[in-house]
């Protein structure tokens, strides 16, 4: 229920890096108030959650909180088991090995959790399915079977409450996601995309993540502020 003279309430996951921080401004600019939400599920590329830190609170989060799950102790995706290598310097073909099984049904789900606590009938997520690796979890399609099993599967949803699942970017390139944020004045300076980052954030240039963000601000037209690791000799 919304509350009266105040502006509605919605949950954000807030990953750190370049789609979930767009995703976070186009919901303040759509006059939500917003609740970030990280979730560290045992990712090697920690540094993302320390970037989420940063980008909540430039970007006006009313709350940001981190949950915790352990998808790393399953293993079966490169960005949780350090037995896995993240590729590099080449195209994935097929789903890659750095799809996290569940991933974003476990976090939306844990969001679902938080914004029903909260009275919150709105959740945003940044996938996208244009540049994007192949995820499964990253299509509309799923997107929209979320909705309605969130719809099913919660108090508020049998109650009749229109609960929404928004993924702004889900049509954009990544180009256009840039070109969005930097008109909402994100800072891509605060965020960490690549899939292997260093403690202090910075990118390493090679894996598939790097090289789509390299490539979208590129196409933007919009200086990459991304920090970039030494290369190695």
């Amino acid at each position: 229920m919304t509350r009266l003279n105040t502006p509605p309430r919605a949950v954000v996951l807030l990953s750190g890096g370049l789609d979930s921080a767009t995703c976070l401004a186009i919901a303040r600019d759509m006059g939500f108030e917003t609740y970030a939400l990280s979730v560290a599920y045992g990712q090697r590329h920690a540094a993302e959650l320390a970037a989420s830190k940063r980008v909540a609170q430039v970007l006006g989060a009313r709350e940001h909180r981190t949950a915790s799950v352990e998808l790393g102790q399953f293993g079966g995706s490169a960005l949780t088991d350090p037995g896995i290598a993240v590729p590099l310097d080449q195209d994935n073909a097929g789903i890659p090995v750095t799809y996290v099984p569940a991933r974003n049904t476990v976090m939306l789900s844990i969001a679902l959790a938080w914004a029903e606590v909260l009275g919150a009938n709105d959740i945003f997520v940044g996938v996208n399915a244009v540049d994007y690796s192949g995820y499964p979890d990253c299509r509309p399609a799923f997107i929209e079977a979320f909705e309605r099993m969130a719809r099913l599967a919660t108090k508020v949803g049998v109650e009749g409450a229109q609960l929404r699942i928004h993924a702004p970017l889900i049509e954009l390139s990544k180009a256009d996601i840039i070109r969005r944020g930097v008109a909402l004045g994100v800072d891509y300076g605060l965020t960490v995309t690549c899939y292997q980052a260093d403690d202090d954030g910075r990118a390493c240039g090679r894996c598939e993540a790097c090289r789509l963000r390299a490539a979208g601000f590129a196409a933007a037209g919009v200086a990459d502020p991304t920090p970039y690791q030494a290369p190695s000799t």
